[in-house]
């Protein structure tokens, strides 16, 4: 928002003193054209009275803060509390972001508050809460020229303490900005990659990212967000599919479709769990989708072919992110490292002092290589739990040394991640991906005979929670049609390892299973009844016209009018014969077809 000549008749007893100056609505002071841009995103903060908070960013000219009077602003000369004011700006750096009006504010300027807004009643409306676009000047320093809302790692590390006293998690807290900050996914964004060309241009493509829980789907949509709010190419619109209904999805779109009409600029939509949105609600973003309005972005852990429609699929990229690595995993731990000042043990880095604390330093953490390598091993490449599981290992020592007299050093060894990290975080879904990718995986292991990795697929699903009964259903399934006749006991086998099951539940039934697994995948296999069964199925099916009737000698003749019509006429019993009979059984059409043998190409 920029003021001009044009808006003063707009507000009343504000004049123009000059040709070529503006008079500021808050303290009617001139300014000229170039100054009161920079004059107001100052004095409009130091209006709110009341302590509102305010988001603006003190940006202007070092000349801006002096007091209100309507003196010449060239030859007034600055007051002690501006210039401590100033000096506090300066010092501050990129934390005056967080800061409130009154506590960048002196005691001397408060109460030069108080005369100035009785001398202009119409300057409150419009100090309390305003919001208005940054600009950068020359004469602003570096230091506090805005980033547009993105947030850097700090030069130096964090405060340990603060970070882990507060409620924030810390994978949350750490979540990088930048992709040279995101690991483990080179494949999907790495260099040389076609997306990550479209995010450097800012070319971003409506897409559907897909990997399992941890992987960086949501920081990924961060990152895209963060480029986009600092190059002002787009605005940036987050909703959550478990708590969004559709009519704030329509109200997105409506001002998205204002933004694109009005300022000429995009919407980036993400839609977190997307997958929990029905086909209806998918829906409504197909047309806008399509004509461009919105850029959406979908998170989702299952599959898109089975929850995504698949007219939205058709509109968007399917973006596979993967399961992260133990590298990528030892990459993100030593960031995080890093960034909070913890040390590790045996290696030299410079000690942070805690500049907060005036009764001395904050004590040094520690922390062994061991335990960051366990936890890149027990957190299943899911990032969200080895950072949490650093922060809760951290926050429990920090704890115990708070009840001891004296400052002394944290240590965290590879036995306190292990108490707090019991055992290894299994990916599995009953309902979701991974259940048919294990018991696929059984299945095609005890085809192939290997016992070892049929009892690793068996204990994955029964760890991951997986219901006995249904891998149990899949054994008796497997007895037939990859045994069958070749070991005709192993039905038997199965169907009783299904009763046990039934009987005694788990976890003592997982015993029952493993033998059953490894019964079958040890019996011989024939899959002869099985493919002749296919053969006749195929068959039917391929079949061109009406199927063939039954012959008649093969009928049942129970009425005598089905008698006298031929049923049962001509058949030959075959108890009543010693040797073997000759009689045909298949339809005329198919005499002669043997379906253990038969192809769907033969005539």
């Amino acid at each position: 928002m920029f003021w001009s000549r044009d808006l003063g008749s707009n507000f009343a007893g504000i004049n123009m003193a000059a040709e070529d100056s503006v008079r500021c609505p808050v303290c009617f002071r001139d300014f000229t054209n170039e100054d009161i841009n920079g004059h107001l995103d100052v004095c409009l903060l130091e209006g709110a009275s009341d302590g509102t908070p305010s988001s603006t960013v003190e940006s202007g000219p070092p000349d801006a803060k002096k007091c209100r009077t309507g003196a010449d602003p060239v030859n007034t000369p600055r007051s002690s509390s501006s210039s401590m004011a100033d000096s506090q700006s300066s010092s501050s750096g990129m934390f005056s972001l967080f800061q409130t009006n009154k506590g960048k504010l002196s005691a001397g300027e408060q109460s030069e508050r108080v005369p100035s807004q009785q001398k202009s009643p119409t300057a409150s409306p419009f100090s309390r809460g305003l919001k208005r676009p940054l600009r950068e000047t020359s004469e602003t320093p570096q230091s506090q020229q805005p980033d547009a809302g993105v947030s850097r790692a700090p030069k130096e590390p964090l405060l340990t303490r603060a970070m882990f006293a507060s409620s924030k998690p810390l994978a949350e807290a750490l979540r990088p900005n930048t992709l040279e900050e995101y690991f483990g996914q080179s494949k999907a964004v790495g260099q040389q990659t076609l997306i990550r060309s479209l995010l450097e241009s800012q070319e971003i493509p409506s897409v559907i990212l897909w990997g399992p829980p941890g992987c960086g789907k949501t920081t990924l949509a961060h990152i895209i967000a963060s480029a986009s709010k600092k190059k002002g190419t787009a605005r940036f619109v987050t909703l959550s599919a478990t708590s969004t209904s559709t009519s704030e999805v329509r109200e997105v779109i409506k001002q998205a479709q204002n933004e694109l009409r009005l300022c000429k600029r995009k919407t980036i939509l993400f839609i977190d769990e997307i997958h929990r949105f029905n086909k209806s609600q998918q829906d409504t973003f197909l047309p806008h989708v399509e004509c461009g309005t919105v850029t959406l972005i979908g998170a989702t852990t299952e599959n898109p072919s089975f929850q995504v429609n698949a007219a939205l699929l058709s509109r968007c990229r399917v973006l596979v992110l993967e399961k992260l690595s133990v590298e990528a995993m030892s990459s993100i731990l030593n960031r995080a490292i890093a960034m909070l000042g913890i040390k590790i043990r045996g290696q030299d880095f410079k000690i942070v002092k805690n500049r907060d604390q005036t009764n001395g330093s904050e004590p040094q953490v520690y922390i062994e290589q061991k335990a960051l390598d366990t936890i890149a091993f027990l957190c299943d490449g899911d990032a969200r739990i080895g950072l949490n599981s650093l922060q809760l290992a951290v926050q429990a020592q920090m704890s115990l040394q708070q009840q001891r007299a004296s400052p002394q050093e944290v240590l965290v060894t590879e036995e306190h991640i292990k108490e707090g990290l019991q055992r290894s975080h299994i990916l599995y879904d009953k309902a979701g991906e991974e259940h048919y990718n294990c018991i696929s995986a059984l299945h095609k292991s005890m085809r192939g005979s290997h016992e070892n990795a049929s009892l690793y697929w068996l204990g994955r699903m029964l760890e991951g929670g997986e219901d006995p009964l249904y891998v149990a259903r899949r054994l008796v399934r497997f007895a037939s049609e990859d045994v069958g006749l070749a070991d005709p006991s192993a039905l038997t086998q199965a169907v009783s390892a299904f009763q046990a099951c039934h009987f005694i539940g788990m976890p003592e039934c997982e015993v029952i299973l493993a033998q059953c697994v490894i019964y079958l995948t040890r019996a011989p296999k024939s899959v002869e009844i099985y493919k002749a069964y296919n053969n006749v199925k195929t068959c039917l099916r391929t079949h061109k016209g009406p199927l063939p009737s039954v012959p008649l000698h093969l009928r049942n003749a129970p009425t005598k009018l089905m008698k006298q019509l031929g049923y049962a006429k001509g058949y030959k019993y075959n108890p009543a014969f010693s040797a073997p009979v000759e009689q045909e059984y298949l339809p005329e059409e198919l005499r002669g077809v043997d379906f253990f043998s038969w192809k769907p190409s033969d005539p």
